[in-house]
C-alpha cells in the first residue's frame, strides 16, 4: 500500500508541474546539442519563415535525407472543422527510418509511442512559428531503454539536421 501511494504522488508530481508548464528551452539545431525542457524533454527552435515554407522546408529536407515520410496532420484545421476555437495553426509531420527506429522499439516495445519522429510546426505568436520535437535521450530514460548511444546520437542529430533547414539563423 505504501508503494501505491509513493506512485500515486510521484504522478501527481509530476502531472502538476506538466500542467503547471515548465517552458520549453529554445535550442540551436545547429551542431551542438540543444538545450532541452527537463520536464516535457521537448526541443524547440524558432523558424525563420512563415507555417507553409517552414513546413515544405521540413518535407523537403526529409526526402532530400531519404527518410521516410509518414504523412502530416494539420491540427489547426482539425480545429477549424471541429468548432474548436482558439486554436492557433499546427501542423505534425511524422517520419523516420525503420532500419534505426525499429532498433529502439525493439528495445522496449512501448517506445513504439514515440516511433515515427513526430515534429511540430506551430505558431507560437503572431510572426513566431516554432519547430519542435521530442528529445530522443529523454524518450531513453522514459523507456528504459539502453545500448543504444550511438542510435540516440544519430537520431537527435538528423533531428536538429531537419530542423536546421527552417530554423532562424
Amino acid at each position: 500500500m505504501p508503494n501505491c501511494l509513493a506512485q500515486f504522488c510521484s504522478a501527481a508530481l509530476i502531472a502538476f508541474a506538466l500542467a503547471v508548464g515548465s517552458p520549453v528551452a529554445p535550442a540551436h539545431a545547429e551542431g551542438a546539442k540543444p538545450a532541452v525542457a527537463s520536464a516535457a524533454g521537448v526541443i524547440a527552435v524558432p523558424s525563420g519563415y512563415g507555417m507553409i515554407e517552414t513546413v515544405e522546408r521540413l518535407k523537403k529536407d526529409i526526402a532530400t535525407k531519404g527518410i521516410q515520410f509518414f504523412g502530416e496532420v494539420d491540427q489547426g484545421a482539425l480545429a477549424a472543422v471541429s468548432g474548436v476555437p482558439g486554436v492557433k495553426p499546427s501542423v505534425l509531420l511524422m517520419f523516420g527510418n525503420p532500419p534505426l527506429g525499429t532498433q529502439f522499439v525493439g528495445g522496449r516495445q512501448q517506445s513504439g509511442l514515440d516511433w515515427p519522429v513526430r515534429m511540430l510546426v506551430y505558431l507560437e505568436a503572431p510572426g513566431q512559428v516554432m519547430i519542435a520535437w521530442t528529445d530522443f535521450d529523454w524518450i531513453a530514460r522514459r523507456h528504459g531503454l539502453t545500448g543504444l548511444d550511438a542510435q540516440l546520437k544519430m537520431a537527435n542529430e538528423v533531428a536538429a539536421s531537419i530542423a536546421s533547414a527552417a530554423a532562424r539563423k
